[in-house]
């Protein structure tokens, strides 16, 4: 029932496309820059669907916008989470802050297939090492996920000190002391870290509520 209702509010939000033709990607946007494709059987021919999504642009509201076309035209337009209806299913796309963390087309069956990056983008130039060396993308997969795992350690240190150091608490357990002190540089050096692997993990289009949003 919710999911049902999710999908017809982002439904609601699609607006039509101005027919614009879709821009060539530059190297400038790469990390700035999403563009998925995905090729389906119409009934007036071959249709290519391409999901165009600047993260760093936004409307009004703060929301990332995503651009739909459709054999290079805009097609349609809504912001993220986005759901555009096409042959046979629905693209569904959602944004965090470090890129897409989910650009797939779902069938009517709910099987679920992510689109292709172009190869010139961000997440095409991943994939490709990915297929060209795949053990050391795995490597720098896990490189990522530890990254995170430290991340989130010491943000659940920071929320619970002050919260134990609360004086009703502290009389009950006594005094607390952050486990780990972090002088400046290295924690800034976390932070810078903590986003690449964030970064990493989105061109790969992974998202764990847990690893992720702490990275976010």
């Amino acid at each position: 029932m919710f999911q049902q209702w999710r999908r017809r509010r982002a439904v609601k939000r699609i607006t039509p496309g101005d027919g614009s033709a879709l821009r060539r990607f530059r190297i400038w946007q790469l990390l700035s820059r999403s563009v998925m494709h995905l090729d389906l059987s119409a009934v007036d021919g071959p249709a290519r669907y391409t999901v165009d999504v600047r993260q760093w642009k936004t409307d009004e509201n703060g929301y990332v916008k995503v651009h739909l076309y459709r054999n290079g035209l805009q097609h349609a337009v809504s912001r993220a989470p986005a759901l555009f209806p096409v042959e046979g299913g629905t693209i569904e796309v959602a944004a965090s802050a470090f890129g897409l963390k989910r650009c797939h087309y779902v069938t009517a069956d709910d099987a679920a297939h992510q689109l292709t990056p172009d190869p010139r983008s961000a997440e095409g130039r991943r994939a490709r090492l990915e297929h060209r060396r795949p053990g050391l993308s795995r490597v720098v997969g896990a490189i990522s996920i530890v990254a995170l795992l430290v991340g989130v350690a010491l943000l659940l240190q920071q929320i619970a000190v002050p919260v134990l150091q609360i004086p009703p608490v502290a009389e009950r357990i006594g005094p607390v002391e952050p486990l780990v002190r972090l002088p400046l540089w290295l924690t800034i050096t976390l932070a810078i870290t903590t986003a690449a692997a964030s970064t990493e993990r989105a061109l790969r289009l992974r998202y764990h509520w847990l690893l992720d949003a702490a990275g976010n």
